[in-house]
């Protein structure tokens, strides 16, 4: 069996993956989105991927790569077309498309009761500045974040004094995504700004690990540092149902504690890094992804 692995760039990640489909007698191949062809000139359509003369059982999403929303849309489309011709997506497509998009992300959290921080989204820069007031009323601290974007990039607290930023500025363009900083728990002298990453394949926790910031982002890509996360009912519940909101067959969840003990899901990732949960746990990811994988077909 041969199947493609989607990515523009294979990395540590690819290379984990692909050690494990061959563990499984399966030859992995990498291809990039942007490489298919969606040719509609015979009796039926057909997408050409390279190195495949027929189409696969099944694809494996390592990653849709940004450009224009032509582009974007066409690679998704590529996803669907195959899906809707028998080959298993994995992530599914439509949970790609929910995950990738943090305010559809945060509006079916909270559709399905799932504890995530007060979220506000809004194109006008008067609605913006609007949420912002009322927040500082509240004594909120608000961060805002893409709402397309990862690893930390472009996350940052609004303080008081600052103004808002344009609104098609880089990591803003035309719509801002607030959402209230949750201070979280810290033992005074012992602990740093931290969260916590749930791994969660098939509807089970299968690794935690706890991420403590170099300043208050924690993300591994920013600086964020690993330690094995002690698990508990709560943590794992809210990341199963967090799961299970976004309909998605693999994910990593991020939840952070607050100072007066509450979680709440902060973002659910559908392509998710592992390198560093993979540091801090002896159970092989990519070898328990690639078997969740291969039960699909």
């Amino acid at each position: 069996m041969k199947i493609p692995i989607f990515t523009d760039d294979a990395g540590w990640h690819g290379a984990q993956l692909k050690r494990a489909f061959a563990q499984r007698g399966v030859e992995a191949v990498f291809v990039s989105l942007q490489a298919c062809v969606i040719d509609l000139s015979g009796d039926r359509p057909q997408i050409n991927i390279p190195y495949f003369n027929e189409l696969p059982k099944a694809v494996f999403v390592r990653g849709v790569s940004g450009g224009t929303l032509q582009q974007v849309i066409t690679r998704l489309n590529v996803l669907h077309m195959l899906a809707m011709q028998g080959v298993v997506i994995y992530n599914d497509v439509k949970a790609i498309e929910r995950t990738v998009d943090k305010a559809m992300t945060s509006f079916l959290l909270k559709l399905h009761g799932v504890s995530t921080p007060p979220t506000w989204i809004a194109e006008s820069r008067t609605h913006a500045e609007s949420i912002r007031q009322i927040a500082a009323k509240n004594n909120q601290t608000l961060v805002i974040k893409p709402l397309f974007g990862s690893q930390g990039l472009g996350v940052r607290k609004m303080l008081a004094h600052e103004p808002l930023p344009v609104p098609m500025q880089q990591f803003v363009d035309g719509v801002y995504y607030f959402q209230q900083l949750i201070e979280t728990l810290m033992i005074a002298g012992k602990d740093a700004p931290h969260d916590y990453r749930i791994f969660v394949i098939n509807g089970k926790v299968v690794a935690a690990m706890k991420r403590i910031g170099a300043s208050w982002v924690n993300n591994v890509a920013a600086g964020g540092r690993c330690e094995v996360a002690e698990q508990n009912q709560s943590m794992s519940e809210l990341a199963l149902k967090a799961a299970a909101a976004v309909a998605i067959d693999y994910c990593g969840v991020d939840i952070i504690q607050a100072a007066n003990g509450d979680y709440y899901v902060l973002e659910v990732n559908s392509i998710p890094a592992w390198k560093g949960l993979q540091s801090v746990t002896e159970l092989n990811v990519a070898q328990l992804l690639v078997d969740d994988f291969l039960t699909k077909i």
